[in-house]
């Protein structure tokens, strides 16, 4: 496994369908998934310290894991089986459960744990970025700084 940071979302064109980038941090791949709208909304607002009047669904999970006392240590995304992806959410108690990569990653930003990618997975969809396009990476993440939740609503 090998730890990955998120880049952030944004929003596919032309297809419209928001993804999310992940990059490996002691390397130079990346990882894009597509997800949903909700979820991309819901990694969006994390990363930018959005709290919501009342719980989101992925703040509720994490209130009722600090509530009970189970940390979220580790989230790993373990394999991609015909474009889709999957994860497990580890917790300190040694259980682990499945979960999608979206709602994971959302849940690990809220509670500062860890995310990891399979070796695997990263062999089979991470994509290489050349340092002469490492240009093209600042300008994503220029644009990652300047989008809003908003941009994630269903039209």
């Amino acid at each position: 496994m090998r730890e990955v940071d998120v880049m952030g979302v944004r929003v596919e064109m032309p297809s419209n369908q928001p993804i999310v980038l992940l990059r490996e941090v002691a390397g130079d791949r990346y990882v894009p998934i597509w997800i949903g709208a909700v979820e991309a909304t819901a990694i969006a607002f994390a990363q930018q310290g959005v709290v919501p009047p009342r719980p989101l669904t992925h703040d509720l999970l994490r209130d009722v894991l600090a509530a009970t006392g189970n940390e979220l240590t580790e989230v790993q995304i373990t394999e991609v089986k015909d474009g889709v992806y999957f994860a497990n959410l580890v917790f300190a108690s040694g259980a682990e459960v499945s979960a999608r990569p979206s709602d994971s990653i959302a849940l690990a930003l809220r509670t500062g744990s860890r995310i990891v990618c399979a070796e695997e997975v990263l062999d089979e969809v991470g994509l290489a970025v050349p340092a002469e396009q490492e240009d093209e990476v600042e300008r994503f993440r220029e644009f990652l700084d300047q989008v809003t939740p908003d941009d994630f609503e269903s039209h």
